[in-house]
């Protein structure tokens, strides 16, 4: 009987002990929404706690399932709301740190929820916020897939999301059924934006292929001691109306966030363990994958077998008033290393001007909307912008400050050109990259929809390509034959930038801005400045794009007779064109073999 007790109190301690992980972890983790989402330090020790937390959660529900089951009524929703939560911090770690070893993390713990059917039975507790957990979980899910391009489960997702909003709808009719339609809608025009060129398999099944840099594309370059800058700090921002999105990621964001980073890497430990309950085919997340590798900032993390991290850090801000922006500017201008360097990338619409006289280049040319939201003075901001200063408006002038440190500003808007004004006042290095204001009416509306042209070509130089040539699919065959012809263009582009350097010390003759050359060394930056020769040469060859608002620009001006208009690069296009049967689309130039 004693023994019966002691059995009994020790069952009840455990449950207390279970409840108490529990709360713990819900406070920790609603409080991460209080945290500021700019800086690296004001919140990486309150991460760590909840981590540490949940993988206490996650250990104990894991070592204890038989009396929690009998004691407490653990159900396997409140498991799958425990996994659920950790690939939300997982997924907020990577927002944070933009290390894409962390969507890993998220994705096998969002995988083993729905391989162990954690949420199968929600429908049947009757309760209507179960069944939104499910439906925002599969949400979150179908995001980090998308980040990491594993597109066929997307689409299987996206059914069985489909099939939960129809069950949720017809059992609750809830009020907020609009919304998950809305976001059915949102995802199914964000997958079908996405695919701008079709590369298939021999059967023709479409290929998905992964534009993040790697050993295999990262650019050739010939070093010198004056390469000394390394980009750090990244900001992208998406504000263009009518672009298709999805949880806050419109198109162009979606692409460039995975130009500027690296391939992943898979982890060298298995994902999965068995229980340590006695359910021996309920299989889970490893509790020993929490938590993280490192933060940013720390020795260790800096030191992990490298002297920098992966990935430059970055910032994403969809739609964002002019102060949220301009504070995480700012907040990135503060983080920057010795030796580091900032980018700045914006897609969107642009805020017109009708002074006919501007004296002012910094405020009188007008600027970019960086948001819609209504404001209490003027009533609102219309994407075409208005004849005078919006609140709500991004101008060149607006930067001045942050060229006190090394920027490179990616530009992609129907009003670009304003940003080639921009003044060196400090002396520090400064490019400005500004893509074409207009495009040919057969494209418009496509691009305003599906995303801008210029991002793609910085994305993707090939899909681009094919794109402006109206190639809808490309056997994979036939694409890596094309693809070497885009890496021979980059390379060979690569050793002219070089070449004018060295001309410009040797001759004296200033061919190009010291700017490119300080940039240079860094990887990403280079495949930018690669990519953006690479579309400029294109469109000034291309037969529908006519006029320079059809071209893009950038400050300061790259050499034409050493580099843009090098016959050895215009040859490489011809070629290529050859290759994929678009010859036609091209002005006249030599014969290719």
């Amino acid at each position: 009987m004693v023994k019966m007790e002691s059995t009994e109190e020790q069952d009840r301690k455990l449950v207390l002990e279970f409840c108490h992980l529990l709360e713990k972890s819900k406070q920790l983790f609603n409080g991460l929404r209080d945290l500021p989402q700019y800086g690296h330090r004001q919140w990486q020790a309150y991460f760590g706690r909840t981590f540490d937390v949940y993988t206490k959660l996650w250990k104990f529900q894991q070592q204890h399932r038989m009396v929690l089951d009998s004691k407490y009524g653990l159900k396997r929703w409140q498991i799958g709301e425990i996994a659920s939560k950790i690939g939300q911090l997982y997924y907020h770690y990577y927002l944070r740190t933009s290390e894409t070893n962390y969507l890993n993390e998220a994705y096998q713990f969002y995988a083993a929820i729905r391989g162990r059917a954690y949420y199968s039975r929600a429908a049947k507790e009757d309760r209507p916020d179960l069944m939104v957990k499910k439906l925002r979980y599969y949400a979150r899910f179908i995001v980090v897939c998308l980040l990491l391009k594993k597109m066929k489960l997307v689409r299987e997702l996206v059914t069985e999301l489909e099939k939960q909003i129809q069950e949720y709808t017809n059992t609750y009719e809830p009020e907020d059924h609009l919304e998950w339609s809305l976001v059915l809608e949102e995802i199914k025009g964000f997958i079908k934006a996405e695919a701008a060129v079709a590369v298939l398999h021999a059967d023709s099944n479409p290929i998905i292929l992964s534009h993040r840099l790697s050993p295999l594309t990262t650019p050739p370059c010939e070093r010198s001691p004056h390469m000394t800058l390394s980009l750090q700090e990244i900001l992208i921002v998406g504000s263009a109306c009518e672009q298709a999105k999805f949880s806050e990621l419109t198109m162009d964001m979606f692409r460039m966030l995975q130009t500027l980073e690296r391939e992943p890497t898979e982890s060298a430990t298995h994902p999965l363990s068995v229980s340590h309950g006695l359910h021996g085919h309920d299989a889970s997340p490893a509790a020993s994958r929490i938590p993280p590798y490192g933060v940013p900032g720390s020795k260790g993390y800096l030191e992990n077998g490298r002297h920098y991290r992966d990935n430059p850090h970055k910032y994403l801000l969809y739609k964002p008033s002019i102060s949220q922006l301009l504070v995480f500017l700012a907040s990135g201008f503060k983080e920057l290393p010795l030796g580091g360097a900032l980018l700045l990338y914006m897609s969107a619409d642009g805020c017109f001007s009708t002074t006919k006289h501007p004296e002012d280049y910094g405020y009188e040319l007008g600027g970019l909307a960086t948001s819609v939201k209504r404001d209490s003075v003027d009533g609102g901001l219309s994407c075409r912008g208005k004849s005078y200063k919006e609140n709500h408006c991004l101008y060149p002038g607006d930067l001045y400050p942050f060229t006190r440190r090394p920027m490179f500003i990616i530009i992609d808007s129907d009003n670009s050109f304003v940003f080639q004004h921009i003044p060196r006042y400090f002396g520090q290095p400064l490019v400005i990259l500004m893509s074409p204001q207009d495009v040919p009416p057969a494209f418009q509306t496509d691009v305003q929809h599906h995303g801008s042209l210029f991002t793609l070509f910085l994305h993707s130089p090939l899909t681009a390509l094919c794109y402006i040539c109206n190639v809808g699919d490309v056997p994979i065959h036939h694409w890596e034959r094309c693809q070497t012809y885009v890496d021979r263009f980059i390379t060979e582009a690569s050793r002219l930038v070089t070449r004018c350097r060295i001309d410009e010390i040797e001759q004296g003759i200033g061919f190009i801005d010291s700017s490119y050359v300080q940039f240079f060394g860094d990887d990403f930056l280079r495949t930018l400045i690669l990519r953006f020769v690479f579309c400029d040469v294109v469109l000034r060859l291309h037969r529908g794009f006519r006029g320079r608002h059809m071209r893009p620009r950038c400050e300061p001006q790259l050499p034409a007779n050493e580099l843009l208009e090098h016959p050895s690069l215009s040859h490489i296009v011809f070629q290529l064109a050859s290759a994929l049967d678009v010859r036609g689309h091209f002005s006249e130039g030599p014969e290719c073999d």
